[in-house]
């Protein structure tokens, strides 16, 4: 009898392989990071090489460290870093391109024109994402005209695109499946939500062939088996989500009215909908939260762009700080007396803002402004983009206030209790950590899992989530409204306001 579930979580800058057992709690985990292209200014690239072979390596370690054998899984779910886009040969599985990652902003252009032509509300309407260079479409259209030939072989069937997830079962199946999920499908600007199928008109507007598409099914589905050779034998891939949606899983967030947000590189929050496709008024997204037996469960999605990465800024490029706890510690140091804002636009502002051309800035600098000082606002800069979105969030849900949220949290950075109590403070609610903090590649597991009868039905997993800590709110109303306002003045003064978005 299998033992246990295995995740691969691949995200953008690492990959993982976490193996779960019956009980859902964690048996074995490997990862590695991978290295980071950027060839121009806005320009965010991964070797599709590293990509999988970390995710090879880290399945065999995790394995290994839990002395299971292929026997011993019952299924593989995978959770992927969702817009980036791989296109590839269709008979050698070799790429024509470096990944084009999520973050990349190459196609603003691309967008703005076809903006200005008039395609946006189409789009919106059939998608309920925006014209932006976030999302896969316009970045697989750029590989096709910018790579030799590559649009020519495309129109003959010789070249396939797909998001992370559709890259590694290819991969992982010899070449033999090209699949994906509702959920990473829904992220392509290419598939009409409402229908669940790839959409003409949109492949038409974006100039993408559809002989170039992958397969579409649901969060927990049969996608393939792996090559025997690559674990000693064929383990059955069950289970598929975009790492939001798969965190929103882990998060047991089942029912309408649930938020979950994740805080890693970026910062994503989800509001489930239901059954409901609710078109947001404050420009956040619509998509698809997952879709079991055929069933889209749909969500309100905003997307900070820089969460996690300004603290690894302050790291890697500034050089104020060796590692990325030390900042909650000098945040505590920080001049009560200062109020320093960072707008973390270095790709970009996401939800409610989607303005493609800021850049970031920091205001209220002062002579004695230093590293501490710094560091506070770059974590700080996480609360109040949060508020942003949760503010924008209970407008398009139909009303209440943010004291009526309780926001469910994961991501590598939920581990700091200092960020954890200035969400608590901005928003004026309470912020609930759980006790397993991997929830996206818990989602993952589950959704494996559960096609593969390992797993209980999501009533039963919802009743296992367990409490950690829960922040309330301590800060006073006129501190919180004096910071928020100087927050908001600060990204106004950052905008570029122009056709772009």
């Amino acid at each position: 009898m299998a033992k246990y579930v295995m995740a691969i979580d691949q995200g953008t800058t690492s990959s993982r392989a976490i193996l779960f057992d019956r009980d859902h709690q964690i048996a074995a985990v490997a990862q590695q990071e991978f290295k980071q292209h950027f060839p121009r200014s806005g320009w965010v690239e991964h070797d599709p090489e590293d990509i999988w072979r970390s995710v090879l390596e880290t399945c065999r370690q995790a394995m290994e460290t839990a002395g299971a054998s292929a026997a011993d899984l019952a299924a593989i779910g995978i959770t992927n870093q969702r817009e980036t886009t791989l296109v590839w040969d269709r008979k050698t599985g070799e790429a024509i391109h470096k990944a084009i990652v999520w973050q990349d902003r190459r196609t603003a252009d691309n967008c703005a024109a076809m903006k200005k032509a008039g395609h946006e509300s189409e789009v919106r309407s059939r998608t309920g994402l925006l014209l932006d260079s976030y999302f896969s479409g316009t970045k697989v259209a750029w590989i096709l005209d910018h790579v030799e030939g590559a649009r020519a072989r495309a129109e003959r069937g010789e070249l396939v695109f797909g998001t992370v997830d559709s890259f590694l079962i290819w991969r992982l199946t010899g070449g033999t499946r090209h699949v994906t999920d509702a959920t990473n499908a829904s992220r392509t600007l290419l598939y009409n939500i409402h229908k669940g199928t790839w959409d003409p008109e949109l492949l038409s507007i974006l100039n993408v062939p559809e002989s170039m598409l992958p397969e579409v099914l649901d969060s927990a589905a049969e996608f393939g088996e792996t090559d025997p050779e690559l674990f000693g034998g064929t383990i059955p891939i069950l289970g598929v989500a975009g790492d939001q949606q798969a965190a929103s899983v882990g998060q047991a967030c089942f029912e309408p009215g649930m938020i979950k947000s994740t805080y890693g590189t970026g910062c994503f929050a989800l509001l489930n909908t239901g059954a409901q496709s609710v078109i947001s008024r404050n420009r956040l997204l619509t998509t698809v939260l997952y879709q079991l037996d055929g069933k889209p469960t749909y969500a309100l999605e905003g997307s900070i762009f820089v969460a996690g990465a300004a603290v690894q800024w302050l790291r890697d490029e500034l050089g104020l700080i060796e590692t990325a706890p030390e900042t909650a510690e000098l945040a505590d140091r920080a001049d009560p007396n200062q109020d320093v804002y960072l707008v973390p636009a270095f790709t970009g502002m996401g939800a409610p803002y989607w303005d493609s051309r800021a850049r970031g800035a920091m205001f209220g600098l002062t002579r004695g402004t230093g590293v501490p000082e710094f560091a506070r606002a770059a974590l700080e800069a996480v609360g109040y983009q949060t508020r942003d979105l949760l503010e924008a969030m209970r407008g398009d849900w139909g009303g209440g206030s943010l004291g009526d949220t309780i926001l469910r949290v994961d991501g590598g950075m939920v581990a700091s209790d200092w960020l954890m109590q200035f969400l608590a403070d901005i928003l004026d609610a309470p912020v609930d950590r759980p006790t397993v903090l991997e929830t996206t590649a818990s989602g993952a597991a589950y959704l494996a899992g559960y096609k593969a009868g390992f797993y209980e039905e999501p009533k039963v997993f919802a009743e296992r989530w367990h409490l950690d800590r829960q922040f309330a709110p301590q800060m006073s109303e006129s501190d919180r409204a004096r910071k928020y306002e100087g927050w908001k003045d600060a990204v106004s003064r950052t905008l570029v306001r122009d056709s772009s978005g």
